[in-house]
């Protein structure tokens, strides 16, 4: 409780924001040093008694900055797309700068763009496509998982399982999503894409993300299932995805995979003493 106690003096302002309706909380531990726990973790993605959000960044200093991410669960993730490009999109405008360098931890070093239209965007780095990059529990075909419905299995800081169905709104994602997340073949759980091809250059997605659930949106499972949808031959290089909270652009080229998209800072707060000593 004293640690609480202590912690608490700050009142540590936060940011939300969201892309494409996934949600975060960022906290800027450049301006207010925290020392966060999977309890507080918790606490704070609890949508009826924190602030809610699907993942939480944290930001302090390296390259130009560096950013820590954190599910629902408490969990450590090592890449969170859209939270990287509303971090992005903010600092960018802060800087009027037109590109950045952000450190994410368990990814190396992402690069940061404004694009012409305005949005930003960032290149996700290469994908793993290797079972024991992803990583795999085992030696299997990435692109044919020896799991009901064949899914592909993707690395993008983050490991993926990706099925391709033909209505992704008939799928029972609260189900079938956790069962996949902690199926054995995944070491460390996975991240569960169910997408849809719609054309050779559009996909309708759903995800459930390990750690946290049903998202309205997910950039590194976007990135996942559009490097799933070009190995497969269902689409090309570059595609459209669509997905519950908005839409995502996808383009796989030589030094990475680039996603562009909409980002919201919605509004600003302060963890108050009262929440931070009675977690």
């Amino acid at each position: 409780m004293r640690a609480m106690a202590d912690m608490a003096t700050s009142h540590w302002p936060f940011m939300k924001m969201h892309g494409a309706g996934n949600d975060f909380v960022v906290i800027d531990g450049r301006v207010s040093p925290v020392n966060l726990t999977a309890p507080l973790v918790r606490a704070l993605a609890d949508r009826h008694m924190g602030v809610g959000f699907d993942q939480l960044a944290l930001i302090t200093d390296g390259a130009d900055l560096k950013v820590t991410f954190y599910n629902a669960d408490g969990s450590q993730s090592a890449a969170c797309g859209n939270a990287t490009r509303c971090i992005a999109a903010r600092e960018l405008d802060q800087r009027g700068a037109d590109s950045l360098q952000i450190e994410v931890t368990g990814r190396g070093t992402l690069t940061a763009v404004r694009n012409a239209d305005g949005s930003t965007a960032v290149n996700m780095g290469q994908p793993q496509l290797e079972w024991h990059d992803i990583p795999l529990a085992r030696d299997v075909d990435t692109l044919a998982l020896p799991i009901d419905g064949t899914p592909v299995a993707t690395g993008m800081g983050n490991p993926h399982c990706t099925f391709f169905v033909k209505d992704v709104a008939a799928v029972d994602l609260a189900t079938l999503g956790p069962q996949i997340e902690h199926h054995p073949l995944y070491p460390h759980r996975t991240n569960v894409q169910f997408a849809q091809v719609i054309g050779p250059d559009h996909l309708r997605m759903r995800v459930w993300e390990r750690g946290t659930g049903v998202t309205l949106a997910s950039g590194s499972s976007s990135c996942a299932t559009a490097v799933a949808a070009v190995r497969r031959g269902l689409t090309g290089r570059k595609v459209r995805i669509d997905l519950d909270g908005g839409t995502l652009q996808i383009d796989w080229r030589d030094d990475g995979v680039w996603m562009s998209g909409p980002t919201a800072h919605v509004f600003d707060g302060r963890l108050t003493a009262d929440f931070l000593n009675n977690l």
